[in-house]
């Protein structure tokens, strides 16, 4: 008889008992990932209900393939650019909140008489909390649209970031069992380095090899590349010393900022998803039921902690960045449990062997209750907010409207500001770039030339002109190139005084190339010599080669900002169109919607709903401002335009998911035209003015006497003096108003 291998047994335990707890937790409509750890429970160690997997290691090792894959997702879905533009509010809500929980954990354990390493860890548990909780709970009480949402993706955004550098920090400590101060502001330092180098190697190099492969690029080619640069980056972060997840989170930040990143997305979706279910049930496999009796008060004192101290943490850091009091609880309340990032820190102090047995448990059976509370929070958000304006002094609540009122003010930039800015990015870049190649040369380059060589005088030499060569345009950027260069004159001209400082900044931009030439000198060469040399190749860099250098840097340069805004350009010429409080909203025709196969005429959701349908997406095919007698199909995907109000009221048409628009279109624009005695549209009903089928312009708004109509009424009368907005492609637009009179 054939021998089956233990893992291929276990396997299929784990997945047939998966699979039947899911689908029970889907059935009673509750997050799979409870599924997935009730299912681990069953085949671990600690339940007889099932046969018990029997080689447990095996299943740790797939369970940490999960991690890689399951924070490569993430990647996928985080983006260095979106994390610039979350904005001030979210990033100091975020940092609020994760320093107050880190405290707050730290307390608690304190308190229960436990270890300082087991309230470290608590406290770094219960700072994160969970993104695919918070979008299945949004989805179910319909509150994705509501405007309070925009900032708790963004709060997830910087919590995913500082929960790798907490990774880092944390494991610094574990191994030193202290707070050894410039241990953590060197790993700090080091995590920041290898953080900007990863992203600035990998934006210039990845886009570019998918953008000339992309004619080779099938879905399986694809997917085989990204999961190989996925597990490549993770060899690299684990041999400089960072974790796997560090690593498969950094490529997957990359690949986000390509044109393939939703492709890679969709494709890797089914591994990410299989690997993950086993790293979540790996999870269950760990709890103890004798545990969870004999730790009760904790598993409670910890739940609690999670949901008041995280609605209390995530408030006041909302009120502070200057959010109104109704979305700083709201806030609150929508981020009140713990996430997936929580069961990584929890499995990192578990591994590292530096956290108690009973903290995993405690952790699954906290983040368990907080799962099944979440949905009940975000709905009651509102009611508490209601109860809270009536209680809270009305000083308190005038001060806190006048304080978002007076941190959402505009404020005006001095050209100090953007010239010191502009002169620190660059300096921090290009400085990055000279010493990652002074490490990759000292690292790779110089022992297979001293191999080449056997002689090593020459390689040192050889060594140094070649890396010095390959430093060239950073250096000379660094030293030489001109920054804001209408900014600088205008300050060089404009007073006396701000020509010392001007001078400062060039003597230290100077300074820091001599340094860093020296640097790789040095490493070959006694002191003296290094620091000759250096400023003799300053020199010549910034007189001689010039001209030369600064058309090869444009070249790179050009090519660096061509990848990274190679995703936004294809959706440059489609705005945002938000004429007023409106936005969109992107839905998916369900098999079973009631509406199928009929024509938006029949339909009347302008009518019934106020909404406007803007585009239909079919397959291939994109219908732009699709008119009255279009039909819907199932998979259709609609792009929607309304208020908070009225897309919630649409959605209740079908119970699906819907997704703020990213990927807008590049060839819908908004256009207004106001109506005068001549005008074309004067005294036409809407209905009149649709009936031209080839125009393909949907009106969306009318603004008369000062009052904005939004989705007006089909029976609408354009009158004189109204201010028409529509949209439409830019060509349709153009036809459209100025289309000869009939």
């Amino acid at each position: 008889m054939t021998h089956l291998p233990p893992l291929i047994t276990d396997l299929g335990l784990i997945l047939v008992t998966a699979g039947i707890t899911t689908l029970l937790f889907k059935k009673i409509q509750q997050p799979l990932v409870l599924g997935y750890i009730l299912a681990g429970f069953l085949v671990g160690p600690y339940s007889s209900l099932v046969p018990t997997v029997s080689d447990a290691e095996s299943i740790k090792t797939w369970s940490e393939i999960g991690v890689i894959f399951l924070l490569f997702s993430l990647g996928l879905e985080f983006s260095f650019k979106k994390l610039v533009k979350v904005g001030g509010s979210a990033s100091i809500t975020a940092m609020v909140e994760i320093i107050l929980m880190i405290v707050f954990g730290f307390i608690g354990g304190q308190l229960m008489d436990w270890s300082v390493m087991d309230s470290i860890f608590l406290g770094a548990i219960l700072s994160m909390s969970s993104t695919t909780i918070i979008i299945r709970a949004f989805d179910e009480v319909g509150a994705k649209t509501q405007k309070f949402a925009g900032l708790v993706f963004g709060i997830l955004i910087v919590e995913d970031l500082i929960a790798i550098l907490l990774m880092v920090v944390l494991s610094t400590v574990a191994i030193s069992k202290e707070f050894a101060g410039g241990a953590l502001t060197m790993q700090i330092f080091k995590l920041i380095f290898f953080l900007i180098a990863w992203f600035l190697a990998g934006i210039f190099f990845v886009p570019t090899l998918l953008s000339r492969t992309r004619k080779l690029m099938s879905d399986e080619t694809l997917l085989i590349v990204s999961l190989g640069m996925c597990l490549l980056m993770v060899i690299i972060s684990v041999n400089v010393g960072f974790s796997a997840a560090l690593g498969a989170f950094i490529m997957g930040s990359i690949f986000a900022e390509t044109t393939q990143a939703e492709k890679i997305e969709h494709l890797i979706k089914s591994v990410k998803d299989l690997f993950a279910a086993v790293f979540f049930v790996s999870v269950g496999m760990m709890i103890d039921p004798q545990v969870l009796i004999d730790h009760a008060v904790p598993v409670l004192v910890v739940t609690l902690l999670t949901i008041f101290g995280k609605l209390f943490a995530t408030s006041a850091g909302a009120l502070l960045s200057g959010q109104p009091l109704k979305q700083s609880v709201q806030a609150g309340m929508s981020l009140a449990q713990i996430g997936e990032f929580s069961f990584i820190i929890a499995s990192l102090g578990v591994s590292l062997k530096v956290t108690s047995d009973f903290l995993y448990p405690i952790t699954v059976a906290a983040s368990a209750v907080t799962t099944l509370t979440t949905p009940y929070m975000i709905k009651q958000s509102e009611p508490v907010y209601n109860y809270l304006e009536k209680i809270l002094p009305q000083s308190w609540i005038r001060f806190f409207n006048r304080y978002s009122s007076g941190s959402q003010q505009i404020t005006a930039t001095s050209e100090w500001n953007t010239l010191l800015r502009s002169y620190a990015t660059q300096m921090v870049i290009h400085s990055v770039v000279i010493i990652a190649m002074i490490l990759l040369s000292k690292t790779y380059l110089y022992p297979v030339i001293a191999e080449l060589t056997d002689k090593t005088l020459t390689a040192s030499i050889l060594t140094t002109l070649l890396t010095l060569t390959l430093m060239t345009p950073p250096i000379w950027a660094l030293a030489v190139r001109k920054i804001h260069h209408h900014s600088y004159r205008h300050l060089w001209l404009d007073r006396r005084m701000n020509r010392s400082p001007l001078i400062g900044i060039e003597i230290l931009r100077i300074g820091l190339a001599i340094g860093l030439v020296g640097m790789l000198l040095n490493t070959y060469f006694p002191t003296i010599i290094a620091l000759i040399i250096a400023i003799i190749i300053i020199a010549v860099v910034s007189f001689i080669f010039s001209k030369t250098l600064n058309a090869f840097y444009e070249r790179i340069e050009n090519q660096f900002l061509k990848n990274l805004h190679e995703k936004e350009n294809q959706k440059a010429h489609y705005k945002a169109i938000v004429p007023w409080d409106a936005h969109f909203a992107k839905f998916t025709i369900p098999q079973e919607a009631p509406f199928i196969g009929k024509q938006l005429i029949e339909l009347q959701f302008r009518e019934t709903y106020g909404v406007n349908i803007a585009m239909i997406e079919r397959g291939k095919k994109t219908i732009v401002s699709p008119n009255r007698w279009e039909y819907l199909y199932p998979g259709d995907k609609i792009m929607v335009i309304g208020t908070d109000e009225q897309l919630e009221k649409f959605q209740d048409l079908f119970d699906i998911q819907k997704d703020m628009v990213e990927e807008k279109r590049p060839d819908v624009i908004l256009k207004n035209m106001i109506v005068n005695k001549d005008c074309i549209l004067l005294n036409h009903s809407i209905n009149q003015l649709s009936a031209d089928l080839k125009s393909a312009v949907l009106i969306v708004g009318i603004e008369r006497n000062g009052e904005r109509i939004l989705n007006p009424d089909s029976s609408t009368v354009i009158q004189e003096e109204d201010i028409v907005w529509a949209i439409g492609t830019k060509e349709k637009l153009n036809t459209f108003f100025t289309r000869p009179q009939k």
